[in-house]
């Protein structure tokens, strides 16, 4: 099997997926006096920004902030980890339900509606999980960016939202279901 191939398929993992997903949770549940991502826009955008490290650091720089602690590997620039698309309210993935419908099943999260907005929390068993993946050097880089979205980025879905189509004007500028290339 080849790289192009395994890459492929690391993609169709959705292991992978929930990985990153549980890690994001547990980023923002750390310290803070929220313990949820509040709605289903505001993870896919820090969805977006952890998968692609690239806009990251363009997203830490557009608010004058050090790019530093992004610190991206030369593969890195020219690959992402797994594609989005361009939907209704800008990056997206198609699997978020699947995603969370896993997080749910396995008693890693909660998902619970309060009005009009999903709210996606950590269980006890999720933050504990994602501990032990924090203590695998693989998941480092996700860690790190996961605590830096928590730091710079920890605003309502709607201004995550504006701040994203205002950074990154090429991927809003997209049709429909069109995949986001970095």
């Amino acid at each position: 099997m080849d790289f192009v191939e395994t890459v492929a398929n690391l993609d169709q993992n959705s292991e992978l997926h929930v990985a990153r997903l549980l890690i994001l949770l547990e980023a923002f549940a750390e310290n803070g006096d929220a313990e949820s991502i509040d709605g289903l826009t505001k993870l896919a955008k820090l969805d977006f920004l952890l998968r692609y490290p690239v806009m990251l650091e363009r997203a830490l720089s557009a608010k004058n902030r050090s790019t530093r602690a992004v610190q991206l590997e030369d593969h890195e620039r020219h690959s992402v980890e797994s594609e989005m698309v361009r939907y209704r309210f800008g990056p997206w993935d198609h699997r978020y339900r699947e995603f969370l419908n896993l997080l749910v099943a396995k008693g890693l999260a909660t998902v619970s509606v309060e009005g009009r907005k999903v709210v996606i929390a950590p269980t006890d068993l999720g933050r504990a999980s994602a501990r032990e993946l924090a203590a695998n050097s693989l998941f480092e880089p996700y860690i790190r960016r996961a605590r830096l979205l928590k730091n710079h980025f920890d605003v309502t879905g709607t201004n995550l939202m504006k701040f994203i189509y205002d950074t990154f004007p090429e991927v809003v500028s997209l049709r429909s279901n069109e995949r986001i290339l970095t």
